[in-house]
């Protein structure tokens, strides 16, 4: 028999493993996951679906507590058997995407078809969203304060929505011999609604008919605009993708796959040691500003209502300054099309495991939350430990790009904190792919920080 060839692994390196590796053996669970993922991916196109969705399902649970934020943030509670003076563990994460907001006033008609005017929320490449089917999800408030629930263009056999493309053949000075920013524009991004007109009106008869149309489906008037949160986003269902199906396709996964894992493992966690929350947020995508926002003053009113509820007496600047936190949001991958951007042995893989982001910011970390080198060694500790993949990366080679989370803004009590999520190819687009394993790992990563002592 020929000799084995000796290896020359050095034991005192670090050589990254595939995540499918490591959870070899748990296919079927990684899965079942996905599974569940691609479910809520599909259901929830919006923040508000989005906490109707995990709050319905946290019912599960009775040792949950879930505290609601005008619809559009949520907290989820297990209380741990410490006081919440010594300390609480929090996951946050952000619900909003980028998306088109319809504009307080938004129909008109031109040259014949009826339009809603549009205004993006968030950082998107404006192209993406032309010529693609689209979907409406929101809520209308009308004048007498009853909420219309609206979701239209997802299902066969009803209408979808669209944005139209300026023909190639008419292309060239419009905008190929214009810059990126200056061919697609933020005011053309107009959604096309109808075409038939009401023959009985005397002008704008194509509007006339939508706003019958409204009036007899939903019972709103064109005021009813002004009070209404509407939000154009891609249609259709979240999918597998790959021969392998290996991965997981769809819109909203930056953040909606680390707030899935979290209210997950908060599920799934048990006889957790620190008072735990798992924290989802609105408006990261635009700052995090508002009253449902990482900015607002939510967490320090949940805190407020667990001490009521526990008779415990605190003082909510202390208990967070005495804190541990993981910032569950998603990092890019490195890209096989555009390996030029990133620093190769600093970029996070798919398939690798969840990536925990040491800072954040661009150029000079400028806007950066950045962990104590103590605390990457904790949460280093914990995923060794517990054969989580795990892996870490920056956003894009240095003056190349860079990005900002919500932790600066819980890091600001004074907490530990640091970001904590699978990477994702095609971040902001309409169709982001994200690694099964990935996501599997971040649920994994979430649950053991929140059951750690």
């Amino acid at each position: 028999m020929p000799k084995k060839k000796p290896s020359h692994t050095n034991p005192l390196a670090h050589k990254p493993r595939s995540g499918w590796d490591i959870l070899a053996g748990k296919e079927a669970r990684i899965d079942a996951f996905a599974r569940d993922y691609i479910r809520f991916l599909s259901t929830v196109k919006t923040e508000r679906e989005a906490v109707a969705y995990i709050r319905d399902r946290s019912t599960l649970d009775k040792g949950l507590l879930a505290f609601d934020n005008r619809g559009k943030a949520l907290a989820l509670c297990r209380t741990g058997s410490r006081p919440l003076s010594d300390g609480i563990r929090i996951v946050v994460s952000h619900l909003d995407s980028p998306r088109l907001d319809l504009k307080a006033n938004p129909l008109y008609e031109d040259t014949e078809l009826a339009m809603l005017k549009t205004h993006y929320y968030g950082g998107i490449k404006k192209y993406q969203w032309l010529a693609r089917p689209l979907a409406i999800h929101g809520v209308v408030i009308r004048e007498d304060g009853t909420a219309v629930n609206v979701v239209i263009g997802e299902e066969d056999g009803e209408p979808c929505f669209t944005i139209e493309d300026l023909l190639p053949h008419l292309a060239g000075k419009a905008q190929y011999g214009k810059k990126l920013e200056e061919a697609f524009q933020g005011e053309k991004l107009n959604l096309i609604v109808g075409s038939r007109p009401d023959l009985k009106a005397k002008e704008e008869k194509v509007k006339a008919r939508i706003l019958d149309l409204l009036h007899r489906r939903y019972g709103i008037v064109e005021q009813d605009f002004t009070s209404a949160d509407l939000e154009v986003v891609p249609a259709g269902r979240a999918r597998e993708v790959g021969f392998d199906s290996s991965l997981v396709g769809g819109y909203g996964q930056d953040d909606r796959v680390c707030a899935w894992a979290a209210s997950a493992a908060i599920l799934d966690a048990r006889k957790v040691p620190y008072t735990t929350i798992a924290l989802l947020v609105d408006k990261e995508e635009i700052g995090s500003d508002g009253n449902t926002g990482a900015k607002s003053i939510f967490l320090e009113e949940v805190l407020w209502a667990l001490a009521e509820r526990l008779k415990q007496d605190i003082a909510p600047a202390r208990v967070l300054y005495r804190s541990r936190a993981v910032s569950g949001d998603v990092n890019g991958a490195l890209d096989p099309d555009y390996p030029e951007v990133h620093e190769k042995s600093n970029a996070a893989r798919m398939g690798y495991g969840v990536c925990v982001t040491k800072f954040t910011g661009s150029r000079g970390k400028s806007g950066a939350s950045e962990a104590h080198a103590e605390y990457m060694g904790w949460i280093r500790s914990i995923l060794n430990r517990k054969k989580i993949p795990w892996q870490t990366g920056e956003l894009g080679k240095v003056d190349e790009g860079g990005g900002g989370t919500v932790a600066k803004f819980l890091a600001e009590y004074g907490m530990d904190i640091v970001d904590v999520g699978p990477p994702l190819l095609s971040m902001h687009a309409p169709f982001e792919l994200a690694s099964k394993v990935d996501c599997y790992a971040t649920y994994l990563a979430y649950r053991a920080f929140m059951e750690e002592s």
